[in-house]
C-alpha cells in the first residue's frame, strides 16, 4: 500500500512538472518573447519603428532672404561711393554710382544667400510608428523611402530597414 501511495506522487509529481517544461521556440528564448523579430520583417516592440503614411516634397526654400541683401546693398554701396569719388566731379553721378551699387549688390547678396542656404528640395515624411504615434520628419534625403515602407526613426530621420 505504501509502494501505491509513493507511485501515486511520483505521477503527481511528474505530471505537475512536465506541465512547466517548454519546448525549444514555444515560449523560450527569443522566438516570440518580443524581444526578436516577429517574422514579418520587422521587430515585434519597436519604439521606434513605424510605416511611412505620405512623403511631401517641399521645393526650395520659403524663409524670406534678408541678411544676405541687406549685406550685399551695403558693401555695393560703399563699393559704388568709393569707385565713384576717384572717378567723377558731378554729385549727381556720385549718387546714381551708389544706387546703382547698392542695388547691385543687394542682388549679388541675394544670389548668394539662396546657393549656400541649399534652396533644393526637402521632403516631409509622414510615419505612423508601431504604437500608433504619428510624426513628421523634415529630411533632405529620402534613401529610396516610399509610402508603406517600413522605417526606423533615429537622430531625427527616418531610415529603410
Amino acid at each position: 500500500m505504501k509502494t501505491g501511495l509513493i507511485g501515486t506522487a511520483a505521477l503527481a509529481a511528474s505530471i505537475a512538472l512536465a506541465g512547466c517544461a517548454t519546448s525549444p521556440g514555444y515560449g523560450s528564448g527569443y522566438g516570440n518573447s518580443g524581444y526578436g523579430n516577429s517574422g514579418y520583417g520587422r521587430p515585434a516592440n519597436c519604439y521606434d519603428c513605424g510605416t511611412v503614411t505620405r512623403i511631401e516634397t517641399i521645393r526650395g526654400n520659403n524663409n524670406p532672404n534678408i541678411a544676405g541683401p541687406l549685406i550685399g546693398g551695403v558693401v555695393g554701396a560703399v563699393a559704388a561711393k568709393e569707385l565713384a569719388r576717384r572717378n567723377t566731379d558731378s554729385e549727381g553721378r556720385r549718387n546714381v554710382a551708389i544706387g546703382a551699387g547698392a542695388v547691385g549688390g543687394a542682388l549679388a547678396g541675394n544670389a548668394i544667400q539662396n546657393r549656400t542656404e541649399g534652396g533644393g528640395t526637402h521632403y516631409n515624411v509622414h510615419v505612423r510608428m508601431q504604437d500608433g504615434r504619428t510624426t513628421v520628419l523634415s529630411q533632405s534625403d529620402i534613401g529610396g523611402l516610399r509610402e508603406g515602407s517600413n522605417v526606423r526613426v533615429q537622430n531625427g530621420q527616418a531610415y529603410a530597414y
